[in-house]
């Protein structure tokens, strides 16, 4: 995957879910996700490179760190919850849209149950 679909198919897929608002509290280069004002999704560029960073939990990131070489430690994140994509072969469309809204799910598990646009657990709102 090159880096345009990297981000086009990660920002894709944080819009379509629920409670979802864009920001660029960082600038014009890089776009912020947050469900319920919480940042579950980073789409930006690092020397030149198009990455995406997203919440991860600590044993899934450690085995994507260890098993994919375009997956590494969150970039300016917690690096045992977060982790950084890179553009390359071992991810595909699939693989990205999961992430996201595993990511996506994490925020929203540790949000407040009346907070929450989705329990996860159950796949219905509040």
């Amino acid at each position: 995957m090159d880096g345009a679909a990297l981000h086009e198919v990660a920002i894709r897929t944080a819009l379509a879910l629920p409670a979802v608002e864009e920001t660029q509290p960082f600038g014009e280069d890089s776009v912020v996700h947050k469900v319920v004002g919480r940042m579950f999704l980073l789409t930006t560029t690092l020397r030149g490179v198009p990455i995406v960073n997203l919440k991860c939990a600590p044993p899934h990131a450690a085995a994507l760190v260890r098993d994919l070489a375009e997956v590494t430690p969150g970039w300016h994140m917690d690096k045992r919850h977060w982790i950084t994509l890179a553009p390359g072969e071992g991810l595909d469309e699939a693989m990205v849209e999961d992430l996201v809204a595993n990511s996506w799910e994490l925020v929203v598990q540790g949000l407040p149950r009346a907070r929450r646009p989705l329990d996860p657990a159950r796949r219905v709102g509040p």
